[in-house]
């Protein structure tokens, strides 16, 4: 009987042996010297943390065509507003054929901002009415203003597009202060409109300078308009006279009537009138002038309609090429044929695999320890000892790796996580705790303490 039972010590020990042989030993970060190189274990402190985020990186950069957009191309512009008729001839008259039929007396109102109106944001200088403007206010065109577009809208930069058409200026700055307000942004600024293509008078015929003439903030008047064209020449003032065409209907002045009357002379212009000197009372001349404004003006919508199809076109073209630029890259992306950056996530994370870095940014320790997969194996992992592994680019010290250790057993030191900036190649590494390690050994030695007395019997 005793002899059976030192055999069976004898194959207990023998299995006792056996298991401690292949007792699990779990990886763990130690300083020292090592057959690779040389260890070293650093703390995570707030000045720690700054030494590691010295070592120079430029992140990825997303491709160009990632920032541009198809914009809004230049404003469209007339294809041509034709030329002013000829003055007709002179011809022989009396005076007694021309009577006088002046316009209609309008009522003055305040200036309504158009299409085509450049109008600047101005701010407090000492440099004029139009001063230096600041920040967001700085970008404008080369007219350093801001042109109101066909649909009546201005486009500020930060802001975006504020439709300013049929709105007096007053009415235009009281809704730029609230968008800007809205934008947080500085609203101090006065709104001026610094030139004025919106409405327009033509004057033509026996003039110095036949031309066009726009309306501004002051009420445009007959006397100004012709004066501004290089004031009347004729011949015969008794067989001239001035020709007002507004709005379907012809009026009449005579030359003789305007120069003796101031009151003629102050009548008040508006937007598409067309006035014509003549030097002979044939109205049917005068009639063919404003037939040729009419399809001047018809000429240059056609014109504007034109130039803003073929805009239209030119930006869908252009959205569609890098539409399809950013999907090649994307595809690319998709199939890892793109070159990227990478840290490693390793020990007992949740899932062991690799962090991507961002393009355009610099990742930190947060962001690879609580993106999807990664963080602490809550029910395995070691909360004091969390490591970010880093190999030395010093030829000098090849083989080299610092651990930086950081132990968020204590919640706040997470704070430093968020600081922490990690590089390519960087290995985030989380011990396991000491209860897992314990067991996970057992799991060994428990099969082996059964198999190893069972192998010896059967030998």
């Amino acid at each position: 009987m005793r002899p059976l039972t030192l055999a069976c010590s004898a194959l207990a020990l023998a299995g006792i042996l056996a298991g401690c042989s292949t007792i699990y030993r779990s990886p763990s970060v130690k300083a020292g010297v090592s057959d690779t190189g040389k260890v070293r274990v650093v703390a995570m402190t707030p000045e720690t943390v700054l030494v590691a985020n010295r070592a120079s990186y430029q992140p990825k950069t997303l491709p160009v065509v990632f920032g541009l957009s198809a914009g809004s191309g230049a404003g469209a512009s007339p294809r041509g507003i034709g030329t002013l008729p000829a003055a007709p001839s002179t011809q022989d008259g009396v005076r007694n054929t021309l009577r006088l039929d002046p316009p209609p007396p309008v009522t003055n109102s305040p200036y309504t901002i158009g299409v085509g109106d450049v109008v600047v944001l101005s701010t407090p200088s000492t440099q004029g009415t139009v001063g230096e403007l600041s920040g967001l206010l700085a970008a404008q065109n080369s007219r350093n203003g801001y042109t109101v577009q066909d649909d009546g809208s201005i486009n500020i930069p930060d802001v975006g597009r504020v439709r300013l058409a049929g709105l007096t200026v007053d009415e235009g700055e009281a809704l730029l202060f609230q968008r800007l307000v809205e934008s947080q942004l500085d609203p101090t600024f006065s709104l001026e409109v610094s030139e004025f293509n919106s409405r327009r008078v033509s004057v033509g015929g026996a003039v110095g300078q036949p031309g066009v003439m726009p309306i501004t903030l002051t009420p445009l008047t007959l006397g100004e308009a012709l004066s501004s064209a290089g004031s009347v020449s004729v011949g015969d003032i008794d067989v001239s006279s001035v020709r007002i065409y507004r709005e379907g209907q012809m009026y009449q002045i005579p030359l003789e009537d305007l120069y003796s009357r101031s009151d003629l002379q102050n009548l008040h212009l508006v937007a598409g009138d067309s006035v014509f000197v003549d030097t002979d009372y044939d109205l049917n001349r005068a009639e063919r002038y404003f037939v040729q404004q009419i399809q001047r003006v018809q000429t240059t919508v056609s014109g504007r309609e034109i130039a803003l199809d073929e805009l239209t076109a030119a930006i869908t073209l252009r959205r569609a090429d890098l539409n399809e630029r950013r999907d090649n890259f994307t595809r690319t992306l998709d199939l890892d044929g793109v070159d990227r950056d990478y840290v490693y996530l390793s020990g007992e994370v949740r899932t062991q695999g690799r962090y991507t870095l961002p393009f355009n940014r610099k990742a930190v320790l947060a962001d690879a320890l609580f993106d999807t997969g990664g963080g602490i194996a809550k029910e395995t992992g070691d909360a004091s000892e969390v490591y970010v592994l880093r190999a030395s680019d010093d030829l000098r010290e090849f083989g080299a790796v610092t651990a930086w250790h950081l132990d968020v057993r204590n919640a706040a030191n997470l704070a430093m996580a968020s600081k922490f900036e990690l590089r390519p190649d960087d290995i985030v590494f989380i011990a396991e705790n000491p209860v897992t390690r314990w067991g996970r050994t057992i799991d060994q030695i428990t099969p082996s303490l059964i198999t190893a007395p069972i192998n010896a019997l059967g030998d």
